[in-house]
């Protein structure tokens, strides 16, 4: 069935894509329409209505959950309850196996992103939560879908062609954050080799300049940033690596007399300790600059992936995603948790609320 209500041109509704038709994404978002009405009011599906339906019906039974095919994105705002709203952006799809990297839902989930993110561009909604995309379905899907590692390297290149900039000019980092820990990433997808080779002057010093205004924006209020260094116990004084003196220690010392309020280079194996904030500890600083992927996401994720949210700071539009990937191994069994994909829900709403 279909909604064809006409709302006022100055609301706005919040896209959430599918993600992998072939993993938990379709489930996790009809989950969160059940879970929380209310963060989900005004939100709806960019995706495909035979695919949430499936999911609906793994879940719920159809008859429980009826999908509403809008006609364009501000119909969510006008859904009744109890429904999930879908906007037909892609092609009916034919029925997928569950838990198999197949390139044709590596196509759909990317043309998903980017329907949402030219989208949120023009402003036609407020904000975008990605549901998980599978990196190798991805590439499956050939060009240009090959050219992306992930969400943030296709949000980014999509941004810079908006603004007709070169993808260079306009930088974008990772941030994941729980209610006890944020940490933001100087590099993201890529090889340990080449994540060490990036830990650069300029680009420790540009991570350290985002992060400020990123979160001085959300926090209203200057941030208290902790760099973590790129060897055990920061190098220890060039013993361990010299990347702590001759490139960390400087970039801090540069932003520091830019004004930003900044500590580091910190040994990474009790940075993360002294920032997370518990109700015992309040903790030490706001936000943890990691050198790399996995030093950074680590920490997090072993607090609990379940309110992991990623936020991609730098872009000029709102973007969050669940702090977890496919789950192939569980697809389409209604087993997934939700509860990252609400809180990625939850905070691009607080976000869009800053930005106003």
């Amino acid at each position: 069935m279909k909604v064809t209500t006409s709302l006022s041109a100055d609301r706005q509704a919040l896209a959430i894509t599918m993600g992998d038709p072939c993993g938990i994404g379709p489930e996790i978002i009809v989950k969160s329409f059940a879970q929380d009405p209310q963060a989900t009011r005004g939100a709806f599906v960019v995706g495909d209505v035979g695919v949430l339906r499936r999911a609906v019906h793994a879940l719920h039974g159809a008859s429980r959950w009826p999908v509403i095919e809008l006609e364009n994105a501000a119909e969510a705002l006008s859904v009744p309850p109890r429904c999930i709203p879908v906007l037909q952006v892609i092609p009916a799809m034919s029925v997928l196996p569950w838990g198999q990297v197949c390139a044709e839902a590596g196509k759909a989930a990317g043309d998903c992103v980017f329907w949402a993110v030219r989208a949120a561009l023009k402003a036609d909604v407020s904000a975008v939560v990605t549901a998980p995309l599978h990196k190798e379905a991805l590439s499956a899907a050939g060009p240009p879908y090959d050219r992306y590692p992930g969400h943030t390297e296709l949000l980014q290149a999509e941004a810079a062609d908006f603004i007709q900039k070169p993808v260079a000019e306009v930088p974008v980092r990772m941030m994941l954050a729980n209610q006890e820990l944020r940490t933001v990433l100087v590099s993201i997808h890529v090889s340990l080799r080449q994540a060490i080779e990036a830990v650069t002057l300029p680009n420790v010093m540009e991570t350290i300049g985002i992060t400020h205004e990123a979160l001085r924006a959300t926090l209203g209020r200057s941030p208290r940033i902790a760099v973590a260094g790129l060897n055990p116990h920061a190098g220890e004084g060039g013993l361990f690596g010299r990347e702590e003196i001759e490139i960390i220690s400087p970039a801090v010392a540069l932003a520091r007399a830019q004004g930003v309020n900044v500590q580091g280079p910190i040994a990474p194996d009790t940075v993360f300790m002294r920032a997370r904030r518990t109700s015992a500890h309040e903790g030490e600083f706001d936000v943890v600059i990691a050198m790399y992927h996995d030093q950074g996401l680590i920490p997090v994720k072993y607090m609990g992936v379940e309110h992991g949210v990623n936020v991609t700071l730098g872009l000029p539009l709102v973007r969050t995603s669940p702090d977890h990937g496919t789950a192939f191994d569980i697809a389409g069994q209604g087993i997934a948790d939700a509860s990252s994909m609400l809180e990625a829900i939850r905070m691009a709403r607080a976000l869009v609320a800053h930005r106003a």
